[in-house]
């Protein structure tokens, strides 16, 4: 009988033993496709991060916040730059508060009852600037020069162009 037993508890642990094998197994291969994904899905991320970093890159190269030679040039200049483009954005949007119809700068009439308003705008380097500009229907965008004369801010428009409605 007590030999009977002890057969039993063998079998039944040996049992134990195989079915904590299996799961342990599964437990394990789970895990390790698990990490494949994440592994995956990480390198997918680096990727990602990679081409954004080239595409800011890109997209810093006609910035005067990241142009060194143009900011050297204010700065020789004695302006505090931190200051200076601030300014030179809201001299900009200044012109958007004007009396009549015609905006001082965007050389094209409103087409509906809104007035033309600039809208965003992009210091390439220290001479140039692009904006962007709205009726509230139709819209268009401007190139300028800006220079100082004295302690005055000048604008001259360049090129310009309006969208057409689809």
């Amino acid at each position: 009988m007590k030999s009977r037993i002890f057969m039993y508890l063998f079998i039944f642990s040996v049992l134990l033993i195989i079915f904590q094998f299996v799961n342990s197994k599964h437990i394990l291969e789970s895990y390790e496709t698990d990490i494949k994904k994440e592994k995956a899905r990480v390198a997918n991320y680096k990727d990602s991060i990679a081409a954004m970093i080239d595409e800011n890159s890109e997209l810093k190269l006609f910035n005067l916040d990241y142009d060194d030679d143009a900011l050297d040039y204010f700065i020789d200049k004695g302006y505090d730059v931190s200051q200076l483009i601030p300014f030179i954005k809201d001299e900009l949007y200044k012109l958007n508060e004007y009396e009549g119809d015609d905006h001082p700068i965007v050389p094209y009439a409103s087409m509906t009852n809104n007035k033309i308003l600039i809208n965003n705008v992009r210091l390439l380097n220290h001479k140039w600037l692009i904006a962007n500009f709205t009726d509230g229907k139709h819209w268009g965008q401007i190139f300028l020069t800006y220079a100082f004369e004295g302690e005055q801010l000048k604008f001259k428009l360049v090129e310009f162009f309006m969208y057409p409605l689809n």
